[in-house]
């Protein structure tokens, strides 16, 4: 099989998903005539037409609202933000419309969308297009969010999103698109509540997600080659969190360190160390550490930027350093 691309996996879900089922549309900006912002949809217009790839006004708020419409009517949308950060102008539709509608309406309306599209932190992109918005959404009931971060997982969790009833978030990262992995043929699909275990070990956890996972593997070569055996779990779904993977790993490390990309304070990383603590705090031999990005806007110069964000090297010490 040959490699592909990441944006080409995701192309490649939205194109057999628009084939499969005719209710699955595609609207967002730019979208269309000029194939995505990273060509996730390129000749998605040219193969279904305006009525299946809607390009859309720069009003987030108006075209999210439209997408719960219609799916509320029977439709799947698939809204691509053309960067995450500015579906904030949407909250709204997302939180108060999106997440509980189909509670409110006392189970009447399904709420089958994906909203997906690029996020994280890029190279020199700029604090309002470097946003990580997985944390702001995080406390809304209704949502399944998910991060991709393979080739692989891409395509079947993109698959998985669109075929569910509920509305999915699905981050991706805008440093990933390009990364090249080898496809299984046929339909496959990944479920999206189950972490993906990246490598098996016994000293510490290390759970993660999105791009941090390759800063985990990177970091995992050094670390093996000084005596420490550490594993590495991508966490996939951020809500609902799979407890049951996570806390096999740490009744057999009873060590844990968490590494994201999102913000210290009232991030992904503090509600999962919360759980662990709730769950499995008897299990641990050491308080569990957490890696975060700084609380800062991001800064545009490139060696600041590089100081917001964990790098490699930091892992490393923590692994040491949890291990004494």
């Amino acid at each position: 099989m040959a490699e592909t691309l990441m944006f080409n996996a995701l192309r490649e879900a939205t194109d057999e998903e628009m084939a499969r089922d005719p209710h699955v549309l595609v609207m967002g900006e730019d979208v269309g005539h000029y194939g995505g912002s990273y060509k996730v949809t390129k000749g998605l217009y040219e193969k279904y037409g305006e009525l299946r790839v809607l390009d859309t006004p720069i009003a987030e708020n108006s075209f999210t609202g439209m997408a719960v419409g219609a799916a509320m009517c029977g439709l799947r949308p698939i809204i691509e933000g053309m960067n995450m950060g500015f579906l904030l102008l949407a909250f709204n539709q997302i939180a108060n419309n999106a997440g509980m509608l189909r509670y409110t309406s006392g189970g009447n309306f399904k709420i089958p969308m994906v909203i997906r599209g690029p996020g994280g932190v890029g190279r020199q992109l700029g604090a309002e297009h470097s946003q990580r918005l997985e944390a702001y959404f995080h406390a809304v009931p209704g949502l399944k969010i998910v991060a991709c971060s393979t080739a692989k997982n891409a395509k079947g969790l993109l698959k998985a999103a669109i075929r569910d009833d509920n509305p999915v978030l699905f981050f991706e990262h805008v440093l990933l698109y390009n990364l090249k992995e080898q496809l299984p043929e046929g339909d496959y699909v990944q479920p999206l509540d189950k972490a993906e275990m990246v490598r098996e070990g016994k000293d510490v956890t290390i759970l993660t997600y999105s791009r941090m996972r390759h800063h985990c593997t990177q970091a995992a070569k050094k670390l093996v080659e000084e005596g420490y055996d550490p594993e590495i779990i991508d966490l996939i779904s951020l809500k609902p969190f799979d407890m049951e993977a996570i806390g096999n790993s740490i009744r057999k490390t009873h060590r844990v360190i968490v590494v994201e990309e999102c913000m210290r304070t009232g991030g992904i990383g503090a509600e999962l160390v919360a759980s662990i603590c709730d769950r499995f705090f008897d299990e641990l031999d050491s308080p569990p550490i957490r890696l975060s990005s700084q609380d800062i806007p991001t800064p545009y110069n490139g060696k600041l930027e590089n100081l917001t964000i964990v790098q490699p090297q930091q892992i490393e010490q923590a692994v040491r350093d949890i291990m004494v």
